[in-house]
């Protein structure tokens, strides 16, 4: 569970970082296309490194915070290597990040699913 945390913490801290780095460094160098592309990945990085530190500590969602965490890193590292220049083609791995987030999200469903109910 201190690794899941941590990874968690760590893609919240890296996407606000990135966000004012977007926000202050790269506004004036980019054109339209890529910084939607960073400001894309800023947010799934945010959102999923939040996620990450809400589910981590419930026994069931270990697996699928770490697909969240994994998918988080290739969508959004896809997509910000793609704004600063990177070759189009990185585009084609952007989709395997979002479909492990996917995966992540449906997996953790089903194991709430089939969760015995708590006493609470």
């Amino acid at each position: 569970m201190r690794l899941l945390m941590l990874t968690g913490a760590v893609l919240c801290g890296i996407a606000v970082a990135c966000g004012a780095f977007g926000a202050h460094a790269l506004q004036p160098r980019l054109d339209a296309q890529a910084l939607g592309w960073w400001q894309t990945a800023v947010q799934y990085q945010m959102w999923h490194g939040l996620a990450v530190l809400a589910i981590c500590a419930i026994p069931q969602a270990r697996l699928p915070a770490w697909l969240l965490a994994a998918g988080a890193v290739i969508f959004a590292s896809t997509l910000y290597a793609m704004a600063l220049g990177a070759p189009r083609w990185l585009g084609a791995v952007t989709p395997a990040g979002g479909a492990t987030m996917i995966a992540g999200w449906a997996l953790l469903a089903l194991r709430m699913l089939s969760a015995r109910p708590s006493t609470d």
